[in-house]
C-alpha cells in the first residue's frame, strides 16, 4: 500500500516562512511514474482547494499564493516541496499533498498538516 506522508506544518506568526514536505511511503516500487504532484489545502468551513501543482517542468499556481508559494519537485520522482513565504492568516488551514498517474486514473492523498498563520 503506498501513502502520501506530509510534514513541516506548524504556527507561524504573519509575514513568515514554512517549508511543506511530502513524500510517499511504503509499496513505492508499485507507484510506477507519476505525472504530476500538487499541493491542496482546506481551511475551516470551507471546500479543499488547489494551490499548487507540477507537471514535467510545469507548474501552476492559484491567484491568492502566486508570487508568495513555490512547488518544486526533486530527483527523487515521488518527493514535492512547497516553500511558502510571505504567509498570511489567510493561509490557515490544513494543507494536503496529493499525486496523480493518468493512465490508469490513480490519485494518492497524504493525511494533511496543519498551517496557521496567527500574531
Amino acid at each position: 500500500q503506498v501513502r502520501l506522508v506530509e510534514s513541516g506544518g506548524g504556527l507561524v506568526q504573519p509575514g513568515e516562512s514554512l517549508r511543506l514536505s511530502c513524500a510517499a511511503s511504503g509499496n513505492i516500487a508499485s507507484i510506477g511514474r507519476l505525472d504530476g504532484m500538487a499541493w491542496y489545502r482546506q481551511a475551516p468551513g470551507k471546500q479543499r482547494e488547489l494551490i499548487a501543482s507540477v507537471t514535467g517542468i510545469n507548474t501552476h499556481y492559484a491567484d491568492s499564493v502566486k508570487g508568495r508559494f513555490t512547488i518544486s519537485r526533486d530527483n527523487a520522482e515521488y518527493r514535492v516541496v512547497l516553500q511558502m513565504n510571505s504567509l498570511k492568516p489567510e493561509d490557515t488551514a490544513v494543507y494536503y499533498c496529493n499525486g496523480w498517474r493518468i493512465w490508469d486514473g490513480t490519485t494518492y492523498w497524504g493525511q494533511g498538516t496543519q498551517v496557521t498563520v496567527s500574531a
